[in-house]
């Protein structure tokens, strides 16, 4: 199902390919390659068909809804003809629903050999810049994705790296990559540097999103000078983040929720887009699981300030928290467990196919949750400390 030069995707063949997104067996940048489209128009179709889905098992109602909007805009439509004339009412309802297309099918609206409208014309009556019209996605190059595992490994091993010395350290291991390349490669992997003050935030947060308050200072203290943190019981408080996790040929994401007193991790998903649907749903896993925190941590993160995420949390009667802006150290539980499994499983193994590395990460976090010690907790396994804890309080 390769797309010709020029030729914009149905809504059936948009569903199939989303289908084949859902089945995680390949990264989104594969997928973008495949069907030559960027990997921001394959994040949008799948978050449409999602948030559609359920139409499929309600036609009775989805037909009665539209039939009444139908109704009040031929009613509307009628008042309007009366002032206005119907050929204005026709420019503005075509006008309103060229508002709800994605830029795809925009540009598929363009006709390049039109008699009477020139394309600049076009682009403008439609809402685009006439380089977008022109531009072609390009995949990502092999080269591309080689950088983006460069700056993981270096993030990783220098969390208060930014990305200036990101862009430092690549250049002295003979990289040619621009400064403000370095800082979008870090916005696809999700990373941001751990300082101490504010700083440049390069997780990305959504405006109209509501940002809420962190509360675990309470659980910081500080001895000659060292910052540390100790929760007093399990369930007290639980954290999520998302990060990139690489294989041979692109890269996938992994999001997961942990436990700050026992350092177990409750739940996780590995997922080729990095959106609301996949931080959403590990937290649904792990309440499904087990007894639900008193409070709830994350970053600033679009997928953590979403409807559907905060809503869950709500729906629990859990607090929210949130880092304060541009400190991942706020959220340094599941930090440092993300840079234990990449030195000690992902880099190591380097896997090949998503099928292998969603077996290896399985069995890692296996081994780490009820076979390895951890000195946080007087050298002690994390899921035994919490697994014991709710047998205790049950």
């Amino acid at each position: 199902m390769s797309r010709k030069k020029g030729q914009a995707y149905t809504a059936e063949q948009k569903t199939k390919i989303v289908l084949e997104m859902l089945k995680e067996e390949m990264t989104t940048s594969q997928l973008a390659s495949k069907y030559r489209v960027t990997s921001q128009s394959l994040g949008k179709w799948k978050q449409q068909f999602l948030e559609n889905a359920s139409l499929a098992f309600d036609i009775g109602g989805a037909t009665k809804t539209y039939k009444d909007e139908i109704e009040d805009l031929k009613s509307e439509n009628e008042q309007l003809a009366k002032a206005l004339g119907k050929a204005t009412i026709k420019a503005e309802w075509a006008a309103g629903k060229l508002k709800s297309l994605d830029l795809i099918d925009r540009k598929s609206l363009i006709e390049s050999k039109h008699n009477q409208l020139s394309v600049s014309e076009q682009c403008e009556l439609i809402g685009i810049s006439r380089s977008s019209y022109y531009y072609k996605a390009v995949p990502m190059s092999q080269e591309d994705i080689k950088i983006l595992h460069k700056i993981d490994e270096i993030a990783t091993d220098n969390s208060e790296y930014g990305y200036r010395l990101i862009y430092e350290q690549l250049k002295e291991d003979g990289y040619h990559i621009g400064r403000n390349r370095v800082l979008k490669y870090m916005g696809i992997l999700g990373i941001q540097a751990i300082y101490p003050t504010k700083k440049r935030l390069t997780s990305i947060k959504h405006p109209e999103h509501k940002i809420y308050e962190y509360l675990l200072k309470q659980y910081w203290t500080t001895n000659d000078k060292k910052k540390t943190v100790y929760v007093p019981t399990p369930n007290e408080v639980w954290s999520g983040d998302i990060t990139y996790i690489r294989i041979n040929g692109g890269f996938m994401y992994l999001a997961a929720v942990i436990d700050w007193h026992s350092k177990a991790v409750l739940a996780y998903k590995i997922s080729n887009s990095m959106d609301a649907t996949l931080a959403t749903d590990v937290l649904q896993e792990a309440l499904e699981k087990y007894p639900k925190p008193k409070i709830f941590n994350s970053d600033q993160g679009s997928q953590y300030t979403s409807y559907e995420h905060t809503k869950l949390l709500k729906d629990y009667e859990i607090q929210i928290s949130m880092n304060g802006r541009g400190r991942s150290i706020d959220n340094i539980v599941i930090e440092r467990f993300f840079r234990t499994l990449k030195h000690s499983n992902i880099y190591i193994n380097d896997y090949a196919t998503i099928k292998d590395l969603k077996e290896g990460v399985k069995a890692y976090i296996h081994k780490y949750n009820f076979k390895r010690f951890h000195s946080s907790i007087n050298y002690q396994k994390p899921m035994n400390v919490y697994l014991e804890y709710l047998k205790n309080v049950a």
